[in-house]
């Protein structure tokens, strides 16, 4: 009887991700299209679409997932949850093993701790860590403790039996909120509580850390990650600072919608000014897309509609995908730009002064505004015909 009912089971949902979501009411073309935005998001080919659903179909293919939680506010988890296309309960839980989490865990007590142990001992080397939140450093990290252990136990503990450590949200990535002044706890990311405690993989070599900043990390960074890892076998291409590149290789201020007020010189010059009713660029108010590194614009964030990440909906960007920028600098401290710092006087493009404006102040108010070419055609003229009436005027004087 057993047989039969284990049989009838594996008959109606089949042994592939996608039979499974369809049981969860999933259609197989959203299943496509979450594959194919996946694999524009990692970077790669559309051509490479049937591996990333071959990755994904395939069930013996999902990953361990170790997911852990030192000093943070769960936010980059409830982030994770929220994620629509397709929900979690229906992609998440069936894409990842998912073995352990404080959160989201049925068992409390001996029990988890045991699910824990258990998990490390069956995946040995095999299995994806998962950190959110910092490491305070300070007094041995006593400020942080789950089932008496500091993130320094757990760590020693847990990390070298890792395939690799995933750093999910600014706080694991490099200290994020908690390691701002005056950072009472001494908060540090992964890769340096990794450094100063001196974590390795089991055999010595270096144990690979992904960083996927922000606050909260977008959950399809995440995704894209380990999509990546399940289908090439690798881990993807990273920076210096070990985020990848295809999520974090470019500027905010690049792909930004507003980019082209910025180029024009229209600037918001206060929260519901005309410029900023009308959705001029918003750097003099503090946005720090220009030296942050992330892909919100590309796929924006919270699953809500186009134009609804913040710098969409009026806010300056605040930084909080880029080290030393969120929670260090002030909110309304104008960004260094990576090209050109335009001055925080930088004049509106419709700007008129008095008394009209002198030969090199066109010149100067046309290059700025986006009518190089014209400004410069005219101030040549000008300067032309001021040159050739310079003699004549001289000659009369000397008369």
């Amino acid at each position: 009887m057993r047989e039969q009912a284990q049989s009838l089971v594996e008959t109606d949902i089949g042994p592939h991700l996608s039979n499974q979501l369809e049981i969860h009411g999933v259609s197989r073309r959203s299943f496509l299209k979450f594959a194919l935005s996946m694999t524009a998001a990692m970077g790669l080919p559309f051509g490479m679409m049937p591996e990333v659903l071959a990755a994904l179909e395939q069930s013996q293919a999902r990953p361990t997932v170790i997911w852990l939680h030192f000093q943070e506010c769960t936010g980059c988890t409830e982030s994770l949850l929220r994620a629509t296309h397709p929900t979690v309960e229906s992609l998440i839980l069936d894409l990842i093993s998912l073995d352990y989490s404080e959160t989201l865990l049925a068992a409390a007590g001996h029990q988890a701790e045991q699910a824990l142990a258990d998990s490390i001992a069956r995946n040995r080397g095999n299995f994806i860590l998962v950190v959110e939140g910092s490491v305070p450093m300070r007094d041995g990290g006593i400020y942080c403790k789950v089932a008496r252990k500091t993130p320094q136990e757990m760590l020693h503990e847990i990390a070298p039996q890792a395939a690799a450590v995933v750093a999910i949200g600014s706080c694991a990535s490099w200290g994020g909120v908690q390691s701002a002044a005056p950072n009472p706890t001494e908060a540090v990311g992964i890769p340096v509580a990794f450094e100063r405690e001196g974590i390795t993989k089991s055999d010595g070599s270096p144990l690979p850390v992904i960083t996927l900043p922000g606050c909260p990390a977008s959950p399809y960074n995440l995704l894209s990650t380990v999509l990546y890892y399940l289908t090439l076998k690798r881990l993807p291409e990273l920076d210096a600072k070990g985020r990848p590149l295809f999520a974090y290789g470019r500027l905010i201020h690049e792909n930004c919608e507003r980019r082209p007020h910025f180029d024009a010189g229209r600037f918001a010059e206060e929260f519901g000014d005309e410029g900023h009713r009308k959705g001029w660029c918003l750097y003099k108010l503090g946005c720090k897309g220009p030296e942050t590194y992330a892909n919100c614009p590309a796929i924006e964030f919270g699953d809500v509609g186009a134009n609804t990440w913040p710098v969409g909906i009026g806010h300056p960007c605040f930084g909080c995908a880029e080290q030393g920028v969120g929670f260090h600098k002030a909110l309304h401290d104008q960004a260094d730009v990576k090209s050109v710092t335009p001055p925080a006087f930088f004049p509106q493009i419709f700007a008129e002064h008095p008394g009209g404006a002198s030969l090199a102040g066109a010149a100067v108010a046309g290059a700025v505004g986006g009518g190089a070419a014209v400004y410069a055609l005219n101030a040549g003229k000008k300067l032309k015909q001021a040159e050739a009436e310079a003699p004549a005027e001289t000659d009369s004087e000397s008369r």
